[in-house]
């Protein structure tokens, strides 16, 4: 699950951890050449998802899925939030994220650029940045946790009121973990790169999420969320929400979130819709699905 884009968490909050002499940039690209060394021995196509499995998206937490959409398959992510902050009243949407499965454990995903429209208050309204990534799936790792790296970047192309100054790469582990009786915890470590932006060039992010599986097509969770800029105030959200899915390929989701403190908006509140189709890019083409299973 998740429901805010790395763009839109910027444009709305912007928060993050650093510690010490080394920078969290530095540990983060540095655990990432530890994954990459590691997943050669670990990774398995095998354990990545097939088009058996139901859809698993990044929204509506912001924490997202620690699984790759299946190879061949297209997943389409949209939703719509209503914010406050500082006086401002906001409706963005669609906030779509599109999904391709390109390989086993591989991932081609793309941020569409999302309308943040100011419906009361000083500040303007804008499109975010178009954020495409690559997102590569290292599980399962012991311990049975599943667990994905991601690298992408937010390019220039959107509102800098809403988006920020010039390109923006950002680094991203979401990580889960399976309970007993339907219960999960999930994460997502998170780099943001601003080299353009004077004011804070490193935003670290992070997230943890307690999960419960009530039946065998909904969930519920609850969400903490940190943004921690290099130099200011962290902001701090309490996210929760749930998702019904009415296929094993369709889901349904809402989200409320409200601020812990007065850098992160006031309240946000959204809905959304997602789908999967597959054997879109099979070579079997007599197998190919553009209808979502019912």
């Amino acid at each position: 699950m998740q429901k805010e884009r790395p763009t839109a968490i910027v444009a709305q909050s912007g928060l993050v951890f650093t510690r010490g002499p080394i920078s969290a940039g530095k540990r983060a690209i540095v655990l990432l050449t530890l994954l990459v060394y590691q997943s050669t021995f670990t990774a398995k196509a095998e354990s990545c998802p097939t088009t058996k499995d139901e859809i698993s998206t990044d929204r509506p937490d912001v924490t997202n899925s620690s699984l790759v959409v299946p190879a061949g398959s297209l997943q389409i992510e949209n939703g719509i939030n209503s914010s406050a902050r500082d006086g401002s009243r906001f409706v963005d949407g669609t906030n779509t994220r599109l999904r391709a499965g390109i390989a086993n454990c591989l991932e081609l995903l793309v941020d569409v650029p999302t309308y943040f429209a100011n419906v009361r208050g000083p500040e303007g309204s804008g499109f975010s940045d178009v954020a495409p990534a690559l997102k590569w799936q290292i599980s399962p790792i012991p311990g049975k946790v599943d667990l994905s790296a991601v690298f992408g970047v937010a390019l220039p192309t959107g509102s800098v009121r809403i988006a920020g100054p010039g390109a923006q790469p950002y680094l991203q582990f979401p990580w889960s973990w399976e309970l007993h009786s339907g219960w999960g915890l999930s994460g997502m470590f998170t780099e943001f790169f601003r080299p353009s932006d004077p004011a804070s060039k490193l935003i670290t992010e992070a997230t943890f999420v307690i999960e419960k599986r009530v039946t065998g097509r909904v969930s519920l969770f609850v969400e903490y969320v940190g943004d921690y800029p290099q130099n200011g105030s962290p902001a701090q959200l309490l996210n929760s929400g749930g998702l019904y899915r009415l296929t094993p390929t369709q889901q349904v989701d809402f989200h409320v979130a409200v601020g812990l403190n007065h850098n992160a908006p006031s309240y946000i509140v959204g809905i959304g819709y997602s789908v999967r189709f597959d054997e879109l890019f099979s070579d079997k083409r007599s197998n190919v699905s553009v209808v979502p299973h019912h």
